[in-house]
Order: structure tokens, then C-alpha cells, then sequence
């Protein structure tokens, strides 16, 4: 089919789209999500299909208000009330029981809860107003490569697989939304993002943080926590502190190949680059990196000859939580030095 590109002019289109059970992406403040209709049933196996997505992996049900929500899930508690009128719209998804039979097992994966989040961005609330259902939105790119924050990179990934792309330019924030599941008798992180561990339990109290992957027989809650995620064609390898640059780029030097650099500018101006190493900036500081995680990792798949790729290390605290936790993945958990 041919993928048409939206603006947001063109919403009332888009949403007609959604309405006849077709693929339209749109942007979050996040990064950019495939939308079907949460309950059209052959829409959603749609989304599967188009991404290659493994159909136990669950999908996130994107919504523009909370009756939506009281809609499919269980009553909500007053904790998860204090969450969501905190933090939505905004870059926080929350599971919760479902109603019985409220929505497909395609949408939870099998399971009894599922996700919910009402993203922070004007055009794609506006669509999901004027479609009239909820969306699913898992991250518009081919299943197990890095998340699409630009209209281009979901049309490189998807062109011709979906109806269309909501265009507004890039995401704010780059990383994906922190998955909280509040189905569990403590709230339990599933995903890191750019809610911090800190903000959650500064609103509902103490919260476990260290459960971000489940095993290969355990059906996830949430997105990410199983598969190899966010991960370029060239092998990525996380470099722990900027002292063992110097030795990464000796041996990145003695390579017959493309090595890509992602390091912070301030790095990047005390090191001496081999001829064969591309530099990709990843700005100041860990925010900037964080938001440009995904477009650097995607700068270099574009480019065969790249076939290995350093990345600076951040500590894993606040927004750090959620650039690690991408790019451990993206990296399959391989350090530099692991294998030397």
C-alpha cells in the first residue's frame, strides 16, 4: 500500500484511516508509535504483522482521557489516581487489571492486565479524540531495531506496510515512556524512562525497581523486557568509563572496518580518532544523549561498512536509568573489553 504523510492539518484523514482497521503512526513526546484501534482485532494482528512483532510481547493502549481507562481496567487506586494526575499526559504508562474480557489478548499479550499511557503530544491526542477509540502504539519500527523519533525513520522502516505517518517533526524526549505496574501489591518498575524511580516514589512511596527483563518462557508485561531491543545491525559495545576510550579506539583503529563513535562532546575533544572511526555527537550531557540514542544508532545501521560501534556509559541513575537500560539492550549486555 502507499503510506501517506500527515500533517496536522490532515488529523480528521488520519483518523479515517484508524477508523477502517488501518496503521497510522503517530508522535508522542517520546517516540514515534504505530496506531491501530485497541478494539478492532484484525488492526491490531495488523500491527504485528507490519512490525514482525512476536505476538506474546504486549502492546502499550495509548488514550486522551481517563474514562477510557475506567473503561477496560479494574477501579483504578488512589495511588494510580495520584500518578495520573501527576504525570499524564506525560511519559509515564501504567498496567492495571482488566475488566473481564475488556480488551483482545492480541492487545495484552495473553495476559489479565494491560498498559496504559496518554501521551504528551497535542497532535497525536487530537487523534485519538477524533478517531473516537484507543490506540495501541508500540514504537513504528521493525521489531528489535532502534525506536523511530523522526517521521523519516518510521517511513524507512514501514513504507508501504501502513496507511500513513502524523508528521510533527521530532520527539522531545527520545526514550521510551517508564512502564509502572500498578497490578502488583508494590508498584514494580518494568521499564526505566524518563520518569524517574525518585518522582514515582516521591507521589505513592516505595516502588521495586530491578525487575526489566522476565526469562524465555515468561510472557512480559510490558514491551522491552524480553527480546533483543533498539539494536542497529552493527555490534554495539558499551565503553564503562571515558579512561578506556584510548584503548577502545586502539583496537577500533586495527579493525578492517567502519567502527562508529557515540560519545558526548566534552569526550570527544580528548580523544584522537582513528582514520576508519565516524564520531556521531551525543551533545552535552546524559539528557542530550538520551535523546539522541536512537537517531545516532540509526545514523550508523545506515551505513553497511559500520560494523561495530562504541557508546559512552552514563550512570544509571534518573533519565541515565532509561539510556542504559536502552543501550544495554541495544548491545545485548557486551561491554568493551568483555571478550579481550
Amino acid at each position: 500500500m502507499k503510506t501517506e504523510l500527515y500533517t496536522k492539518a490532515q488529523i480528521d484523514e488520519a483518523a479515517k484511516q484508524i477508523q477502517l482497521g488501518e496503521l497510522v503512526s503517530f508522535p508522542t513526546e517520546t517516540v514515534y508509535g504505530l496506531g491501530a484501534d485497541a478494539t478492532n482485532d484484525t488492526a491490531v494482528q495488523k500491527v504485528y504483522q507490519a512490525k514482525g512483532r512476536p505476538s506474546d510481547n504486549p502492546l502499550i493502549v495509548h488514550v486522551a482521557d481517563v474514562a477510557t481507562v475506567e473503561k477496560y481496567a479494574e477501579p483504578l487506586s488512589d495511588a494510580a489516581k495520584k500518578l495520573i494526575k501527576q504525570f499524564w499526559p506525560g511519559p509515564l504508562t501504567l498496567i492495571f487489571n482488566l475488566k473481564p474480557d475488556a480488551l483482545s489478548t492480541h492487545v495484552t499479550g495473553g495476559l489479565t492486565t494491560a498498559a496504559f499511557r496518554m501521551p504528551n503530544n497535542q497532535a497525536t491526542l487530537d487523534l485519538i479524540k477524533t478517531a473516537g477509540i484507543p490506540l495501541v502504539g508500540p514504537s513504528a519500527n521493525t521489531s528489535g531495531k532502534p525506536s523511530p523519533t523522526l517521521a523519516e525513520h518510521v517511513y524507512h522502516d514501514l513504507n508501504g506496510k501502513i496507511a500513513g505517518i502524523l508528521d510533527d517533526g521530532a520527539t522531545q524526549l527520545g526514550v521510551e515512556s517508564t512502564v509502572l505496574d500498578m497490578s502488583t501489591e508494590v508498584p514494580t518498575v518494568l521499564r526505566p524512562g524518563a520518569v524517574s524511580i525518585e518522582q514515582l516514589e516521591a507521589i505513592i512511596g516505595n516502588v521495586v525497581s530491578n525487575k526489566h527483563h522476565v526469562g524465555l518462557k515468561e510472557v512480559p508485561k510490558a514491551p522491552g523486557m524480553k527480546y533483543k531491543h533498539y539494536a542497529p545491525n552493527a555490534q554495539v559495545y558499551i565503553v564503562d568509563q571515558p579512561s578506556e576510550f584510548p584503548e577502545a579506539l586502539k583496537w577500533a583503529g586495527q579493525q578492517p572496518f567502519l567502527v562508529g563513535l557515540m560519545v558526548t562532546d566534552e569526550l570527544a575533544a580528548n580523544l584522537t580518532l582513528p582514520a576508519n572511526v565516524e564520531l556521531y555527537s551525543l551533545g552535552t550531557d546524559v539528557n542530550s544523549a538520551s535523546h539522541l540514542l536512537f537517531a545516532a544508532l540509526r545514523h550508523f545501521d545506515e551505513n553497511p561498512q559500520v560494523k561495530a560501534i562504541l557508546t559512552e556509559a552514563f550512570k544509571p541513575e534518573g533519565i541515565g536509568a532509561a539510556y542504559m537500560n536502552r543501550l544495554d539492550k541495544s548491545a545485548g549486555q557486551r561491554h568493551f573489553g568483555d571478550d579481550r
